[in-house]
């Protein structure tokens, strides 16, 4: 497996013209030939530290494997939502309409490595998020298409839950019923086969974004603050993610795949 790391110094050198040279070809080359390997950025190995070595030990094959046919599946609310996606996932929690989660029953604790840490006098653990918004809705043939967007999963920290997603999403199909789904998979870290082994198609792609770092507690915003007075102590840094790749699931069969 391949980490290729971008350092701070290398974004104040070259904020100004973009991302570093080569980075992103050198992503699509070693995946071309099979090995895995993702874009680190130095803000994230320091601020979401172990959140990347989570995500790293699951490409590894390392983590503790959790299968999902012993966990169980139900609607969950959002601060619940928000507190998991905060500590497990990369980019946070962030707004949604349908949030869904898979708990792993005490009897099936015993799937846990001896030296992991959870309350073992819980009855249940949340092991895996997924959260979708609402509707868009189109039309086709004089009838509504309804296409949702899959916005976050995440698994506990240290565990891969296997089949997880897969069972995520059947469960949102089973209750809402979707024409489609769509979501996006972070170049940095994948080319999205995984969504591809669970029916997605590709659908194109979304060019790197520009975002702000703050340099004082290494979070990415999409606003800077107003450069007022008290505000004189924040010190950004202008960076760019990778760009991300859309996928699309069709559910129900229509004439047309452009929205």
């Amino acid at each position: 497996m391949n980490v290729l790391t971008v350092p701070l110094t290398t974004w104040q050198q070259l904020h100004r013209h973009g991302l570093p040279d080569g980075l992103y070809a050198k992503l699509v080359s070693l995946r071309s030939d099979g090995i895995p390997a993702v874009a680190l950025w130095e803000d994230y190995w320091i601020a979401k530290n172990s959140i990347v070595r989570s995500r790293l030990s699951a490409m590894l094959g390392i983590s503790a494997k959790i299968p999902a046919r012993l966990t169980q599946v139900r609607r969950i609310d959002d601060a619940t939502t928000f507190h998991f996606l905060d500590i497990n996932h990369l980019n946070g929690a962030t707004s949604s309409k349908f949030r869904y989660g898979l708990f792993l029953p005490k009897q099936y604790y015993r799937v846990l490595p001896e030296d992991f840490a959870y309350d073992n006098s819980a009855s249940e653990i949340l092991v895996a998020v997924a959260t979708f918004n609402n509707a868009r809705i189109f039309e086709q043939h004089g009838l509504p298409f309804r296409s949702h967007e899959l916005i976050r999963f995440a698994s506990l920290q240290g565990t891969n839950v296997v089949g997880g997603l897969d069972k995520l999403l059947n469960a949102f199909i089973r209750e809402k019923s979707p024409d489609d789904i769509m979501t996006y998979a972070d170049f940095e870290w994948s080319d999205g086969r995984g969504y591809r082994r669970l029916g997605f198609e590709e659908r194109g792609t979304v060019a790197p974004q520009k975002v702000y770092l703050d340099l004082n507690n290494m979070r990415r915003i999409r606003k800077r603050a107003d450069d007022s007075s008290e505000n004189t102590s924040i010190k950004y840094l202008t960076v760019f993610n990778l760009g991300s790749i859309k996928y699309v699931r069709l559910i129900k069969q229509r004439s047309s795949d452009a929205h």
